[in-house]
């Protein structure tokens, strides 16, 4: 290939955890393959194998140092899964070309087409899976009782069958039965990128929903639109039986849309309902009485309202009160937005970075300050928030955010996993991710940077050399500095005001530059960068590259969800059927880009595109090994159907979210649960004779959570030190003796993990 400018290269050497290796690099299309020296004998027990494949979209930062005095020339790679290598050369020749092949073979212009997903030939069992056929939206909806005599407040409509009415919602749309195609014709209009309130759960016990959608275009005027209320009174009513007191007067006497919009769900396989249990009429008029029905806007309340500034904003409740009665309430989350997420996660990388040139756990205290945890605690409030209000309070819960692909899908997703068992399978997992992450347009294209970016390939000078330990990394660079009295009082709130309006202003700067379309609606000539020094050129570049990565559009989005499932794994860890490294190699998958399932941001795309008939799903990759992905300690009892009944408890859990209760994910991060999750950060200054588990550390605890070469698939993360933390330290200061030490330990091979039936890719998490 013409960007590959050396393909091979004899005697580098890897660097990571203070340990090192040396062998040969190649450079492939589409992976970077580093084999060891034929120096470990593979046929005693724990002997590493050696081969490590890295996928270049897993590559996040990429920095090239020039040879000096202290150290030859190398390659730093920062990696999205979160291992750190470093790659040295014999000559700062070869450095320079391997760098500068990987950049090219990362920063993808052109579009998702060049990814390896569209070359990839599954091998063995996979060839008989199609993992594209494990979820029908259809059938989802019959699940839940769409279509059903349980549920006959909602209907399927075509409205979207072409995916010209919401390009980024999927075809295939329940709306509540009283509203007709035509009233969701003018809705459209007041919702962002046309994303009306739909369907997304019914919960079996009392027919409560949770609908998701995009803000209301109420803009500084305060815009209102009588169909979105109508909509919205609708989904409010959906659960009470025609006539009741709680619904609104002017839908009483509704007529159900005519049946020519909606799907024929009753000549699906019965087979798909599981077994519920009908709620008497008693009952149900006590769920009634006690409906107290909520909007959910997942933002920061400033936040939403300096969107009005951009023609957006929130729901002026004046308007929708009538929508349900009690009237409804609305309630804010206060979770920040995509470029908070990302700034917090760059904290966390500042504090693990060293993880090539260094066997010591992380910085603490830098762990502390990048307020990860505190973001994945305020999730699970919301969550929680939202699983109360259908489960208890037996409401109806409309979710969204701005444009209802971000936090919305995180909320919609947590809250049906803690108030449905199905989800908590294997299967309803995978149904799940389809249906509130693809189907519904969360843009992973564009959060996971996967087509890559020049700013990520960083090259420094031989005077540089001293910025190696304190390099500024830059994907940093959009992130605003922390100021003296931002921590807290008045420097706190101005800083989160400040955030929120200069988000405010970015949407209304395209807002008041859009281009006006032929049915009257404004929409946004382009996405992504706000600076409008680049504005002017953003048409010229969308149309040399239609598909590229606009770095402040990257965010952690999915991740967070992981997270977030993960946390309730912990809390429950009998009520799931997948486990932990479930969660881990999904989030490798969704960066490998061996598969098509991830790569685009929405329906739409896919179609277009044709991705299903060009290439291989992700659950192809889990449906073969579905026993490595099983939790051992599942206990299905827990949830059955004898206890449906039970709403205090039974078939539902409640996230856990206060201090203490959200823990660090260490296994994702390439570390152990007690270096991020152990005793308090110590005082700078404490002499390390007085840290405990240090001196005299065997092999054995330095493997740690089992670093090492998994058959041809190696594994960088878990590789630690066990025992506490450290203080703060000049790394660059002890990198001598740090290797030294860890070399005569035994060299860079740790015993390895059970062997696995993976045939590609590279397990680093």
């Amino acid at each position: 290939m013409e960007h590959i400018r050396v393909a091979k290269v004899e005697n580098v050497s890897i660097l990571h955890r203070g340990e090192e290796r040396e062998g040969t690099l190649h450079l492939t299309a589409h992976h970077m393959i580093f084999k060891g020296k034929a120096d470990i004998d593979p046929t005693k027990p724990g002997a590493a194998p050696n081969e490590m494949w890295i996928a270049y979209p897993i590559i996040g930062i990429c920095t090239r140092h020039p040879s000096c005095a202290s150290a030859p020339a190398h390659i730093r790679l920062r990696n999205r899964d979160f291992s750190v290598v470093q790659i040295r050369f014999t000559t700062d020749r070869e450095c320079r070309e391997v760098f500068d092949s990987i950049r090219n073979l990362t920063v993808i212009k052109g579009g998702v087409e060049k990814l390896y997903a569209f070359f990839y030939q599954p091998v063995g069992n996979e060839k008989k899976c199609n993992g594209w056929k494990i979820y029908n939206p259809l059938k989802e909806l019959q699940r839940m009782g769409v279509g059903t005599e349980r549920v006959p407040g909602w209907r399927i409509t075509d409205i979207n069958k072409d995916l010209s009415f919401s390009p980024t919602y999927p075809a295939v749309l329940a709306v509540p039965s009283s509203i007709s195609d035509t009233t969701l014709g003018h809705a459209k209009n007041f919702r962002s990128r046309e994303r009306i309130p739909a369907l997304t759960y019914i919960h079996p016990l009392n027919n409560c929903t949770i609908t998701r959608c995009a803000q209301p275009m109420t803009g500084m005027r305060g815009n209102r639109s009588v169909q979105d209320e109508k909509l919205v009174a609708a989904i409010f009513a959906s659960s009470q039986p025609p006539g009741s007191s709680q619904t609104p007067q002017y839908l009483r006497n509704a007529t159900p849309s005519p049946s020519a919009s909606a799907a024929d769900l009753q000549a699906l396989n019965k087979a798909a309902l599981p077994p519920t249990s009908e709620p008497d009429a008693a009952l149900a008029r006590i769920y009634g009485a006690q409906q107290q029905n909520l909007i959910v806007d997942a933002r920061p309340a400033i936040n939403a309202r300096l969107m009005q500034m951009a023609g957006m904003g929130t729901e002026e409740m004046e308007n929708y009160k009538h929508c349900s009665s009690p009237p409804c309430n609305r309630i804010y989350l206060g979770i920040d937005n995509i470029h908070v997420m990302r700034g917090s996660l760059n904290k966390v990388i500042e504090a693990i970075k060293d993880s090539d040139i260094s066997p010591l756990p992380p910085n603490r205290e830098l762990l502390a300050k990048s307020g990860w945890l505190k973001h994945i605690s305020t999730m699970l409030e919301g969550t929680d928030k939202i699983v109360r209000q259908v489960a208890l309070n037996h409401s109806h819960v409309l979710l969204h955010c701005s444009d209802g692909w971000d936090r919305t899908s995180q909320l919609s997703s947590l809250a049906q996993i803690c108030l449905d068992p199905y989800f908590r399978t294997i299967d309803g997992f995978i149904c799940l991710v389809e249906k509130d992450w693809c189907s519904f347009g969360h843009r992973f294209r564009d959060r996971s940077g996967f087509l890559g970016h020049e700013k990520w390939f960083v090259e420094k000078s031989v005077y540089g050399q001293q910025a190696v330990v304190e390099e500024r990394d830059p994907m940093m660079e959009d992130e605003d500095d922390d100021r003296g009295g931002a921590a807290g009082g008045a420097g706190a709130a101005a800083a989160v005001l400040g955030e929120a309006f200069g988000e405010a202003f970015g949407h209304a700067k395209n807002f008041f530059n859009t281009i006006s379309s032929g049915n009257g609606r404004s929409v946004s000539p382009i996405e992504g960068d706000d600076d409008d020094t680049e504005r002017r050129t953003k048409i010229a570049r969308a149309a040399e590259t239609p598909m590229s990565t606009t770095p402040k559009e990257v965010s952690p989005i999915f991740q967070q969800f992981l997270d977030g499932t993960f946390q309730l794994m912990l809390q429950y860890p009998t009520r799931f059927e997948y486990n932990e490294r479930f969660l881990r190699r999904l989030l490798y998958h969704l960066y490998s880009c061996q598969y098509g399932t991830f790569l685009h941001n929405n329906e739409k795309e896919r179609l277009d595109s044709k991705v299903k008939e060009r290439t291989r799903s992700v659950w192809d990759y889990f449906m073969v090994r579905r026993k490595m992905f099983t939790n051992e300690e599942y206990n299905p009892d827990a949830d059955g159907d004898e206890h449906v009944r039970e709403v205090d408890g039974g078939r539902v859990i409640y996230p856990k979210y206060h201090n203490g209760d959200v823990k660090w994910w260490a296994h994702c991060w390439g570390r152990t649960m007690e270096e991020m999750n152990g005793p308090p950060i110590l005082q700078s200054g404490t002499p390390l004779a007085e840290m405990g588990g240090r001196e005299g550390s065997s092999p054995e605890k330095v493997a740690g959570g089992g670093g090492s070469f998994v058959g041809n698939v190696p594994s960088l993360a878990g590789s630690s030190l066990a025992g506490s933390s450290v203080p703060s330290l000049e790394v660059g200061n002890m990198v001598d003796g740090v290797k030294g030490l860890m070399l005569g330990a035994g060299g860079f091979g740790t015993p390895a993990r059970k062997r696995s039936a993976e045939e590609l890719g590279t397990e680093m998490m």
